[in-house]
């Protein structure tokens, strides 16, 4: 072998140790990385506290690029904090109680559909209906997210917040009592709670308005239930009005007259002197004396 050829072989051999070098240290590397991120991902599965801790800080970093970069914070949009949506995405069933209760409650729709929308999801997770639900709301609130009792009931379903403070820790503390979504979820919490203690639904709509131990609940149970009836109807695509009748009342009795009528007096017989008698005294007409027994009874 030539000069020539020994140093040609001997190129191709060190240019092939090199590339084998390098393809088992990148294979090498990769195993590495893939162990590293399987170790990350099992890590921040068994630790959601880490994963959360990483979220926060990965978003401050993205925050303070954005403030260095525009020289102001970037806020997102108001419809993208807002709880609406648009009524016409639900099912016709959903959408049907979303409109109906726009117009009795005189709230805009769209948020409303949320609401509803939500009412059917965890209806559907804890066997409730959904329509019961959403009549608690009604009842309570009138759909007023900042509405508060004297007692200190919060939102939309007048959650006792000092009492169930606990319930809203994973909503960030109890401030969410007045985000509608995270009190129509607690609030159907402590319902599923009422009912259970009670037995049944309508001993479990006293406890939750608080009159377990009270003779009666104010109608606070035949309201709830009538309102829930007229949803269902309402879902079930019938027609049913904002307002329930009410019945007429009778008219009150015609009073009677205080006074007789005034009726002449009848002449005296004259007497077979020729002088006029001396007339007796009149008795009473019978109509005066009802007059007057009916205001000594009053």
């Amino acid at each position: 072998m030539t000069a020539s050829g020994t140093w040609l072989a001997g190129v191709r051999t060190f240019v092939s140790d090199v590339t084998d070098g390098f393809l088992e240290i990148t294979h090498s590397g990769f195993a590495l990385v893939g162990l590293a991120v399987a170790f990350m991902v099992i890590t921040l599965t068994a630790r959601p506290d880490l994963r959360d801790a990483g979220e926060e800080q990965l978003r401050s970093w993205l925050q303070a690029r954005q403030v260095a970069m525009l020289g102001a914070p970037v806020e997102p949009g108001a419809s993208e904090r807002a709880t609406a949506s648009n009524p016409k995405d639900l099912p016709k069933e959903q959408a049907a109680v979303a409109y109906w209760l726009s117009k009795k409650y005189r709230v805009a729709p769209e948020p409303l559909a949320v609401l509803v929308s939500e009412a059917y999801d965890i209806g559907t997770r804890t066997k409730l209906d959904p329509t019961l639900i959403l009549a608690i709301m009604a009842v309570e609130s009138s759909f007023n997210p900042f509405a508060q009792s004297s007692v200190g009931a919060q939102g939309l379903m007048q959650v006792m917040t000092r009492v169930h403070t606990d319930k809203y820790d994973n909503f960030g503390g109890h401030f969410a009592a007045f985000d509608p979504v995270s009190n129509l979820r607690v609030g159907v919490k402590v319902l599923q709670e009422c009912i259970t203690r009670a037995g049944s639904l309508e001993g479990g709509l006293r406890h939750y308005v608080g009159a377990a131990n009270l003779a009666d609940d104010g109608g606070y149970a035949a309201k709830v239930l009538a309102e829930h009836f007229r949803l269902r109807q309402v879902a079930a695509g019938r027609t049913v009005p904002l307002t329930t009748p009410q019945p007429m009342a009778p008219p009150p009795p015609a009073m009677l007259s205080t006074k007789a009528p005034a009726t002449p007096a009848p002449a005296a017989p004259a007497s077979s002197t020729g002088t006029t008698a001396t007339a007796a005294p009149e008795a009473a007409p019978a109509n005066e004396k009802v007059a007057l027994l009916a205001g000594a009874e009053g």
